[in-house]
C-alpha cells in the first residue's frame, strides 16, 4: 500500500464501517424504515444460528441459481455492491455465487465478524467466507468478505443490502492488531533479531510498514496462516519496523536500500550476521491482498538459509 492510501481501513470491521468508532454509516430507507447499517461491537470468529444464511450457503455450495435468487428481495430490488465498489444487479450477484460450483467448489465456511439483530425485522451479518475449490489435484482456498442486511418480508427473511469484496487467495484480517510498535527502537529491534537468527541459523525478514496499512495486515495474517507459518518460522526471524506517517525510521529504510515511495509492506532480507541479502525495490509486497500463498512461499524458499 502506498502512503497516499493511508486512510484506507485496515480491517473488515473498518472496511464495512463497523467498530467502536463508526467511520461510515449505511443510511437507507427500506420498507419504510430508516436503517443504520453495520454497527458492531462483537468480536470476530463466532458462528451464527441464523438458518436463512445457512440455507443461502447451501445454495452457493450447490450452485443452485434459482434457489439463490429466492433469497433476495424483489420489491424493492436489493442494493448490491461488488468487489470493484460498483453496483451489481441481482443477476450478476447470482451468477457470481453460482459459478463457484463450476470452479470445483467443495466446501464453504463462514467466519462471522458480526451477527446482530438490529430490530425484529432486520438482521446484519458481516462475514468472511472461505471457499475451497478442487480442480484435479489442485486445491485452493479463496476468501470473500461481505456484509448482508437481511429483512423480514411477509414472514420470510430476504437479503436487501450486500457489500462484498472480490475473491482473494489470502485471508483478510479481522482484527486491527498493533503489528508495528511506534515506540520501538528500530535499530535495536533489528540487532536483537540478528542475534536470535545467528543463534538459530536463520535469516531475518525486516518488514517496513505501518498499522494504518491494510496490506501490511494482510501480509501479517498470511505469515500466521497454516500454509506459510511452518516455512517462515523454520527459517526466518521477523521484525516489523514502523514508518509512522512516512516520518519515522526513514534512515533505517535507506540503510537497507528500501524505497518507501514504492509502497509498504516492504521487505529486506538479512543473513544471520546482519548482512543485507535482498531489498524490495519494486513494491513486490505493496499489494499483498492480491497475492497467493504460493507467491509468498516462493519468496521465502528463495531466501531461506541453505542448510548442509
Amino acid at each position: 500500500m502506498v502512503f497516499s492510501q493511508i486512510m484506507r481501513p485496515t480491517t473488515l470491521r473498518q472496511r464495512f464501517g463497523v467498530g467502536a468508532l463508526i467511520t461510515h454509516l449505511v443510511l437507507a430507507v427500506f420498507v419504510g424504515l430508516t436503517l443504520v447499517g453495520l454497527t458492531c461491537s462483537a468480536q470476530g470468529g463466532h458462528g451464527t444460528d441464523f438458518a436463512p444464511f445457512e440455507a443461502w450457503k447451501a445454495a452457493v455450495l450447490a450452485g443452485d441459481s434459482a434457489a439463490l435468487s429466492s433469497f433476495y428481495t424483489q420489491s424493492p430490488a436489493p442494493e448490491i455492491t461488488g468487489g470493484d465498489k460498483k453496483p451489481m444487479s441481482l443477476q450478476q450477484e447470482v451468477a457470481f455465487w453460482s459459478s463457484w460450483k463450476a470452479q470445483g467448489l467443495t466446501n464453504l465456511s463462514a467466519e462471522v465478524v458480526e451477527d446482530q439483530q438490529q430490530s425484529p425485522d432486520m438482521r446484519v451479518l458481516v462475514v468472511q467466507l472461505m471457499l475451497t475449490t478442487k480442480q484435479g489435484a489442485t486445491v485452493k482456498k479463496q476468501f470473500v468478505a461481505m456484509s448482508q442486511n437481511w429483512f423480514r418480508q411477509a414472514g420470510q427473511w430476504k437479503i436487501g443490502i450486500v457489500r462484498q469484496t472480490a475473491a482473494t487467495r489470502l485471508r483478510q484480517p479481522l482484527e486491527n492488531k498493533q503489528i508495528y510498535d511506534p515506540n520501538a527502537d528500530a535499530n535495536q529491534e533489528i540487532a536483537d533479531a540478528v542475534r536470535t537468527a545467528g543463534a538459530s541459523h536463520k535469516r531475518v525478514l525486516v518488514v517496513f510498514g505501518g498499522n494504518w496499512c491494510f496490506d501490511c495486515h494482510v501480509l501479517d495474517e498470511a505469515f500466521h496462516s497454516p500454509e506459510i507459518a511452518p516455512t517462515l518460522n523454520k527459517s526466518f526471524v521477523v521484525v516489523h519496523i514502523d514508518i509512522g506517517e512516512m516520518n519515522k525510521n526513514l534512515d533505517v529504510a535507506k540503510k537497507y536500500d528500501i524505497p518507501l515511495n514504492k509502497g509498504v509492506p516492504a521487505i529486506a532480507v538479512l543473513d544471520s550476521d546482519g548482512k543485507l541479502l535482498f531489498s524490495q525495490k519494486g513494491g513486490e509486497f505493496e499489494a499483498a491482498r492480491s497475492m497467493a500463498p504460493e507467491d509468498i512461499l516462493e519468496f521465502l524458499n528463495k531466501w531461506k538459509p541453505t542448510r548442509g
